[in-house]
């Protein structure tokens, strides 16, 4: 029997568009399912429950009326749930992901079984995303059905260790559903995700610059005029290591001795939280390098597919060069 996800196969592309804090919202998680990839959002990303709920009602009946109407089959969409001591809603919201029967689950901050078995009791599925060897193996043992590795260059709060590495260290002991998230932006970076050992590569940044997405214009214009040495990596914002867009530090006054501190810093009344400094300094991966464009999703997915289907075919050439 197949340990890994059984939605793969029902896929357009090997793709899950990230949860993206402040950014995904249903629009984008819609389009997205509806284009054969799964779309995701934080439930934090609305502001109570309630709100959550009718996010969820939103999305389930957009999917169920285009489903009925157009005869396809749309992907399944996920949630993106903080599993931490310092998230007040996490019970709340896992009793409405419950009702509601979210087909999958990405966990931050904290592989618990119990909220495993709580998803598991429906059918959905739990990705639990890792930046090391040691927290995999802990969401391994808490029973998760998929590792989503954030490697070097990631958008958010990123790991450093190389993508080639991070995915033949896990595989190792981890037999369930890979993903693979990190500067991951055309076809061919998908196709190189798998090449590696993912099953399914893991989009964040490429989908700032979605129509759809709720980052605001100089947001995706930023990214536009972004190469990979303007994505600064630091702990000055959330106090845990993220890579951010170093024009947007810039524009918020934040120093380069500030930069290098290893605990977040004070930011003062106007940005008091988490949440209003990343509405003010934008986070992005080093994949902002190949990205020139902002288009509906629809557009982009295409346009994914393309790229990776050639990319698969200049590496069935490569065998005709090397067939031994």
């Amino acid at each position: 029997m197949s340990t890994k996800a059984p939605f793969i196969k029902d896929l357009s592309l090997p793709v899950i568009a990230a949860p993206m804090f402040l950014i995904s919202g249903p629009k984008l998680v819609i389009e997205c399912c509806k284009n054969g990839i799964v779309g995701t959002f934080p439930a934090l990303n609305q502001r109570t429950s309630d709100g959550f709920e009718e996010w969820l009602v939103e999305i389930k009946t957009a999917l169920d009326t285009f489903e009925k109407e157009t005869g396809k089959k749309a992907a399944p969409f996920g949630v993106n749930l903080i599993v931490h001591p310092t998230n007040p809603r996490l019970e709340a919201d896992i009793k409405l992901c419950i009702k509601h029967k979210v087909p999958l689950i990405i966990t931050s901050l904290g592989a618990v079984s119990q909220v495993v078995d709580a998803i598991h009791s429906y059918g959905g599925l739990v990705f639990h995303d890792v930046i090391k060897k040691r927290h995999a193996q802990k969401a391994a043992e808490a029973g998760v059905d998929g590792l989503i590795l954030v490697s070097a260059g990631a958008g958010g709060h990123a790991g450093t260790i190389n993508p080639m590495t991070l995915v033949a260290e896990i595989k190792k002991f981890f037999y369930k559903t890979i993903i693979l998230s990190g500067c991951i932006s055309s076809g061919r970076d998908i196709a190189s995700a798998l090449q590696m050992g993912a099953d399914l590569a893991y989009m964040g940044t490429r989908f700032i610059n979605a129509e759809e997405s709720k980052a605001t214009d100089d947001y995706k214009e930023m990214i536009i005029a972004s190469g990979a040495s303007d994505v600064v990596y630091t702990a000055a914002i959330s106090g845990v290591h993220a890579n951010f867009l170093g024009a947007s530090l810039k524009a918020a006054g934040i120093t380069e001795e500030d930069l290098k501190k290893d605990r977040k810093i004070d930011f003062g009344k106007e940005m008091d939280t988490e949440a209003k400094a990343w509405k003010t300094i934008w986070s992005a991966g080093q994949g902002v390098a190949t990205i020139e464009n902002v288009l509906p999703v629809s557009t982009l997915v295409n346009n994914l597919k393309t790229e990776f289907k050639t990319s698969i075919e200049e590496q069935i050439k490569v065998l005709e060069v090397f067939p031994k």
